[in-house]
């Protein structure tokens, strides 16, 4: 099979425009929500600017070759976890390095750079790094074995404990969720047999479910194994959120007022009067809903369905399982962000603060998602050069 060099049909293109769709989407939808006189700065020219700087970080990204991230993928995920223990470790207030927000310590102050959430970037490092020791086990284990499946599952399970334990600390419940969602995408296509991940996935959905009903029904024994009350009230609140109407609850039901009002067809550009705070972040959905309408919704929805149906479809297409892993990781990443904070916003999930993804504001955030998608045009533009060459590589 001949296969053409050109570099226009090499660059994923497609992908490329439904990005540029949801930067459009964004400075729209932002600029909007910026509307209240909560708000003193223009959101929508740093959005501008956000979506510029990560352009230059997907065509950094995309220039290396897969093979590339393979051999730094540790020296990435050391990295990441680097950042996770100085945050803890860094002191904590308006005047330090490292930043308080809502009795959580996210965010760091860095010199020239300014505020960032590292654990936005650390998703992507994990992917990276996941996708190189799964790949390297299955390399030198060509005869598969349960015990060769439940090593490979300990070294997984090993990689996925260090960095939970962190964001845990801080903590973030709802980064902890894509860490884990990202862990058992790529849990499913590591060839490990299905007899064993049926009853672990069984016994996970299980302990999710027991954990909710002791959130309800034993409270005092979930504060005795280090549950704070505040982690109650989120439950509480997002089952009945109308008797927290000045608390916890607040978002969840103006979020839904806003979505609501909006009806079919929605009130228009600028035509927002629900007060959401933050709705040009978490609760940006809610914009959309409430000026745009279900029709609007909708078109928002789908065009993240054909994203990651166009994710889907390029991974599909690699023949090197270290790529196969890596938009398996970046898909389960988009997917669950997606699927977390839309449906926080419509009281079918818990309110967790998940962005959305290429939508909401946030330099962390859409820097991450670039990076990672970076990854993607990276894996589809060099996939020529390795689709029919052995791998050597450990």
């Amino acid at each position: 099979m001949k296969n053409s060099n050109r570099l226009g049909e090499r660059f994923d293109w497609t992908l490329a425009f439904i990005i540029l769709l949801f930067a459009i989407i964004s400075f729209f939808v932002i600029g909007s929500a910026q509307t209240s006189e909560q708000y003193t700065q223009n959101f929508v020219v740093k959005q501008v600017r956000w979506y510029i700087l990560g352009s230059i970080i997907v065509a950094m990204v995309m220039y290396f070759e897969p093979q590339q991230y393979k051999k730094m993928a540790w020296y990435f995920y050391g990295f990441g976890i680097f950042l996770l223990l100085f945050l803890m470790l860094a002191p904590g207030g308006p005047e330090q390095i490292a930043e308080m927000r809502y009795n959580a310590k996210r965010w760091l102050h860095l010199p020239v750079i300014g505020t960032i959430q590292p654990a936005e970037f650390i998703k992507t490092f994990f992917i990276i790094g996941l996708a190189r020791m799964v790949s390297s086990h299955n390399e030198r284990k060509l005869h598969r074995t349960y015990k060769t499946d439940f090593l490979l599952l300990g070294k997984i399970a090993l990689m996925l404990v260090v960095p939970l334990y962190f964001i845990m600390k801080q903590p973030d419940l709802g980064t902890s969720l894509v860490f884990i969602s990202i862990t058992a995408a790529i849990v499913i296509v590591s060839g490990i047999s299905w007899k064993i991940l049926a009853p672990l996935f069984a016994v996970g959905a299980a302990s999710a479910g027991g954990l909710l009903w002791m959130a309800l029904y034993a409270q005092e024994f979930m504060d005795k194994i280090g549950f704070s009350p505040y982690q109650f009230k989120r439950v509480y609140s997002w089952l009945d959120p109308y008797s927290y109407p000045t608390d916890e609850g607040y978002n969840l039901i103006t979020a839904m007022t806003a979505i609501g009002s909006g009806e079919l067809t929605g009130k228009g550009f600028l035509g927002r009067v629900v007060y959401i705070p933050e709705n040009h972040t978490d609760f940006i959905f809610s914009v959309i809903g409430e000026e745009y309408g279900f029709i609007g919704a909708c078109i928002v929805i789908t065009l993240y369905f054909i994203l990651i149906y166009h994710l889907t479809k390029v991974a599909l297409s690699m023949h090197d399982p270290f790529s196969v892993y890596i938009c398996t990781g970046v898909i389960a990443m988009i997917a669950f962000h997606v699927f977390e904070n839309i449906g926080m916003n419509i009281q079918l999930l818990p309110i967790t603060g998940i962005p959305l993804p290429f939508i909401s504001y946030g330099g962390s955030s859409l820097f991450s998602n670039m990076l990672a998608i970076g990854l993607i045009f990276s894996m589809k533009f060099h996939q020529r050069t390795y689709m029919f060459a052995t791998n050597d590589d450990n």
